[in-house]
């Protein structure tokens, strides 16, 4: 299926890895010019040479999203190089689950402060496309509990809720925001990659829990971000796409 990307220009968060990487490569596969930022310098590097290599125009940019002044330049700055913005993915996350007062800061510093000034800056980039759409990366830690009480899963109920009023502010705007919000996903540098190695015990227990009896992929999650952001989902907004092999239990409403 075509995703009428071709042309297109699109921001991803957390490019280099994982989800953020599929997301940015999967954009470059459709045609779409990217524009991306890390805060590894060399893997930043690698990944604008790997994109360019697929015939679009890529952009790299090593930066902490933490740092709220900088992230907003490099957002206008992006777009700049991109030449107008259609679709923004915020995929960055402090993945912080420790009950101190530095792990909620975290949390909230870099999931819920960063990313909504992010937007805030975005938004006006996003008017101009009058196709403009917004996807964040929440999680399934969101909207159950499996895990107990963490910043994590706090952080990302936040967000699934500050993107469902998003859309009704930014419809008239011609934007549209959506959430997706991924199971177990597994690679070897991720979460469940160093689980596997570090504690095998979770990691088959979680293994088990799935019904599909597998983790998902980074490129699985991909899809469904960027379909979310193309013109064929253009009637898709304020919704939350669980992507987890019907991992959780509840209603999804």
């Amino acid at each position: 299926m075509d995703l009428g990307l071709k042309g297109k220009k699109a921001i991803v968060t957390g490019g280099t890895r994982g989800i953020g990487r599929a997301i940015a490569e999967q954009f470059a596969d459709e045609g779409a010019d990217v524009a991306f930022c890390a805060r590894n310098p060399e893997q930043v590097a690698a990944t604008a040479k790997a994109l360019e290599a697929k015939g679009v125009k890529a952009y790299g940019t090593a930066i902490d999203v933490a740092d709220v002044q900088a992230y907003m330049d490099w957002i206008k700055a992006a777009a700049g190089q991109l030449g107008g913005l259609d679709a923004f993915v915020s995929n960055v996350s402090a993945m912080n689950s420790a009950r101190t007062v530095e792990g909620w800061k975290a949390g909230f510093d870099l999931d819920i402060l960063s990313t909504a000034m992010g937007i805030e800056t975005a938004v006006p980039l996003l008017e101009a496309s009058g196709q403009g759409s917004i996807v964040f990366i929440a999680s399934t830690a969101g909207v159950e509990t499996a895990q107990g009480p963490r910043p994590y899963g706090a952080v990302k109920a936040a967000i699934i809720n500050f993107v469902s009023g998003l859309a009704n502010e930014v419809a008239p705007k011609g934007i549209r925001a959506n959430t997706v919000s991924p199971g177990t996903i597994y690679f070897d540098d991720g979460v469940w990659g160093r689980r596997k190695r570090e504690d095998t015990a979770l990691y088959e227990k979680m293994l088990a829990a799935n019904p599909m009896g597998r983790m998902g992929s980074p490129q699985e999650v991909a899809n469904a971000v960027v379909f979310l952001c193309s013109p064929r989902a253009g009637f898709v907004s304020g919704a939350n796409l669980v992507v987890d092999g019907a991992m959780t239990r509840r209603v999804q409403f």
